[in-house]
């Protein structure tokens, strides 16, 4: 079975890569899938900075190599052995096997898989072998993975099966930074329901660890980086504030003071219902037809403020000064998440709605 694949043959060459060409696209030959392997056609493969730090010799490997190591696929041939997948399945990559018998597979702790780490340290499949070569010439895989390909042989082990629904260029994601952003919030900072954050970076990683954050129940989101876009980004995904890189302790720990301050007033509304729309603002919840949806600490700020003035017009400038957040776009894209979760039609609102050239007002009866 023939494929083309991006290969690196040596690490360390000098920048621009557009001049050095570090990855050449070769032809090469899959053999076939041994026991509890599979061959997946792929169908999508995200580019990380992970995959650079091997092409710039921070993380060295056994060379040549078939990179890339978040894709996802389907698959169009099975081993000898494999009872976990069937042909057809869409599938994403993980770029850690789990053997699922070492001990610490067996205490729930896959990501530390000791026979996945040594299988990928070597440039083989989990069961130790390579699968890719060119004229007899063997290719280490890519942390078991060599995404960057149209063809890739597998263990079922780095797979993980998805629903055929889910767009393989956002199921890619999942295979690396999704798990590391949402693993770093969940596993490693162990983030309790009501404590605060702060991530530093808003790359994939970054990103989805707010997305982490938010599932974890974070009262208070702070997010820092460089670029002003990301920063939008991360407040579109439903972070509270942000600072710029770099930051002083100081002003972070004055940051969050200053958003716990805004939030606890005890002589305010806090529980209003209007039409089939509640909003709860001690839960942190917005029921509307009976479907549930979380506000963040910025929109329950937002919201009380308009919830206890009722019909009383307020600018993008005086809702950046409440939420300390000076970006006009930002503050219209917290708008914009606000009207999908209280309103029937977000794109006509009702409730919460625009006064040309003054700002933004909430109606309730």
């Amino acid at each position: 079975m023939n494929t083309k694949a991006a290969v690196l043959h040596k690490m360390k060459l000098g920048r621009p890569y557009s001049d050095s060409n570090p990855l050449k696209i070769e032809q090469l030959t899959l053999d076939d899938p041994g026991f509890n392997e599979v061959v997946v056609k792929i169908k999508a493969a995200g580019l990380c900075h992970s995959d650079l730090s091997v092409i710039d010799g921070n993380r060295p490997r056994p060379l040549p190599m078939a990179l890339g190591h978040e894709a996802a696929g389907v698959v169009i041939a099975l081993g000898k052995g494999v009872k976990k997948l069937s042909l057809g399945d869409h599938v994403v990559f993980a770029f850690l096997p789990s053997c699922g018998t070492c001990s610490y597979c067996h205490t729930g702790r896959a990501a530390l898989c000791e026979p996945g780490a040594e299988a990928n340290g070597k440039g083989t499949l989990l069961g130790g072998h390579q699968r890719i070569h060119n004229k007899g010439d063997y290719y280490y895989h890519h942390l078991g993975v060599s995404g960057f390909a149209e063809l890739a042989v597998a263990s079922v082990d780095s797979l993980v099966k998805i629903d055929q629904e889910i767009p393989f260029e956002i199921a890619a994601l999942f295979g690396c930074a999704v798990m590391t952003g949402v693993g770093a919030v969940v596993n490693t900072a162990q983030l309790k329901f009501g404590e605060s954050i702060l991530i530093v970076g808003l790359g994939g990683v970054g990103l989805s660890a707010i997305l982490g954050a938010k599932a974890a129940g974070a009262s208070n989101i702070i997010v820092a980086d460089l670029n002003p876009q990301k920063r939008a980004k991360g407040l579109e995904l439903g972070a509270d504030d942000y600072i710029g890189k770099p930051f002083e302790p100081k002003e972070l720990i004055l940051r969050i003071k200053n958003i716990l301050t805004k939030t606890i007033k005890t002589d305010q509304k806090r529980i209003i219902e209007f039409e089939n729309v509640k909003i709860d603002l001690n839960k942190l919840l917005i029921i509307k037809n009976k479907k549930e949806f979380k506000i963040n600490n910025t929109e329950k700020i937002i919201l009380e403020k308009m919830i206890n003035n009722p019909g009383n017009t307020f600018s993008r400038e005086s809702i950046g000064q409440l939420i300390n957040l000076d970006k006009e776009r930002s503050i219209d894209v917290i708008i914009t998440r606000l009207r999908k979760k209280i309103e029937i039609d977000p794109k006509n609102p009702k409730f919460l709605q625009t006064i040309r050239g003054a700002g933004y007002v909430l109606w309730i009866e």
